[in-house]
């Protein structure tokens, strides 16, 4: 780790970017990221891609992702707290998140069962097989998608976007909103419903980050929720 990217750069610091060269640059990660996202709009009833490639596909995509993120703060000589990667009472941090989970998850359930009543679409099956551990090995591998996702995914949406779009829009409020509903593009699967819940999810995530000033606990929550989806409900079906 250089010495830039922990705020101990040896010489002059290197001069923050214009809005400009910001905007420039977000507008080249959101190329990177929402064109595939948005292909999960047409994946509710897609069969054929397997657990394994599905969640071996989105953990590398994923720590991909992050290296641009932390290549872009080097390159500019940004510190990794400006994304969020601040580590301080780490321990105090976790358990925040943990007891933040338990109102965050019937939160979340109830919204969606009110997004549903409302008439918004549910997805065609309950879960899609692409998302869906079978087997021990598999298993193994979601437990380590979801660690995987809620560290990277809360690095991207909460840290790297909130900061670029705070910048350029000059609106932190709006800079929510926009981080979550590119956030949401990618759980097209689980029916407008799903994609309404999980655009208020990342609002949510977003206030306590803001709230913290750190992302260890919006990523905490972030991995509880997805281990209760995905490695909980696969183990509870081998029993």
């Amino acid at each position: 780790m250089t010495r830039a990217m922990l705020g101990e750069n040896a010489g002059a610091p290197a001069a923050p970017l214009s809005r400009k060269e910001q905007a420039v640059e977000v507008w080249v990660f959101l190329f990177l990221i929402v064109p595939s996202m948005a292909l999960s709009l047409f994946a509710i009833r897609q069969g054929s891609l397997g657990f394994t490639v599905t969640a071996s596909a989105i953990i590398l995509r994923d720590l991909a992702l992050v290296c641009l993120i932390l290549f872009f703060l080097w390159r500019n000589g940004e510190p990794l707290n400006s994304i969020g990667w601040k580590f301080q009472h780490l321990g105090r941090e976790i358990l925040l998140g943990i007891v933040l989970f338990v109102p965050f998850f019937w939160l979340v359930a109830a919204l969606e069962l009110a997004f549903r009543w409302a008439g918004l679409s549910a997805p065609s099956t309950p879960a899609p097989s692409f998302l869906t551990a079978h087997d021990i090995p598999q298993i193994v591998l979601a437990f380590g998608l979801v660690a995987v996702v809620g560290v990277a995914e809360e690095t991207i949406f909460r840290g790297y976007l909130l900061l670029r779009f705070g910048a350029t829009m000059r609106n932190m409020t709006l800079a929510v909103v926009v981080s979550s509903l590119i956030f949401s593009l990618g759980h097209g699967y689980e029916g407008t419903a799903g994609l309404a819940t999980v655009g208020l999810m990342g609002v949510l995530l977003c206030v306590v980050y803001l709230w913290r000033g750190s992302l260890v606990a919006p990523m905490v929550v972030h991995f509880l929720q997805d281990f209760v989806g995905i490695v909980l409900v696969a183990l509870l079906r081998l029993k």
